[in-house]
């Protein structure tokens, strides 16, 4: 290794310490954050990125009952499947009801095991569910309490 890549290897590992302190220090003093606060800082990097992309909702087929007059919506108690066709890449499905729901979903990829949730509209009107599908997958949909019928919707966002 010659004089001038040990000098470059030096300031650049320097340079990695610099700015592990400075992250480091600007986090000090906080003791909780706020998961809706927004970041400046990583919303400018997400400028730069891919965005991200809903699940078409006319891709979607329920084994339940359809509401009528209410696009995508879907009525049912107890259980329900959804199934989603082919999204030819990773996508997000969004489910939203007014009150809260289950959802059990395999994770993506070759992983070999399912995700299990219960949603519930906190803080806002709506129970939002988002599950990554990218490929024909099945989403268990849970109604909780006895008797209880449930509302869910696939949005496009």
């Amino acid at each position: 290794m010659s004089g001038k890549q040990k000098a470059l290897l030096i300031v650049l590992a320097v340079a990695l310490v610099v700015l592990f302190v400075i992250a480091v220090g600007a986090n000090s003093g906080k003791k909780e954050g706020d998961p809706n606060q927004r970041n400046g800082f990583v919303d400018w990097l997400a400028k730069f990125g891919a965005k991200s992309s809903a699940v078409d909702p006319a891709t979607v087929t329920a084994g339940c009952a359809t509401v009528a007059g209410q696009v995508n919506s879907y009525r049912f108690t107890g259980t329900c499947t959804l199934t989603v066709a082919d999204p030819g890449q990773l996508k997000t499905l969004i489910l939203r009801s007014a009150k809260a729901f289950g959802v059990e979903a395999p994770a993506p990829g070759d992983a070999d095991f399912t995700v299990s949730d219960t949603v519930e509209p906190d803080p806002g009107p709506d129970a939002v569910a988002k599950i990554a599908v990218d490929k024909p997958t099945e989403v268990q949909l849970s109604c909780p309490g006895l008797n209880t019928q449930c509302v869910v919707t696939v949005a496009a966002e």
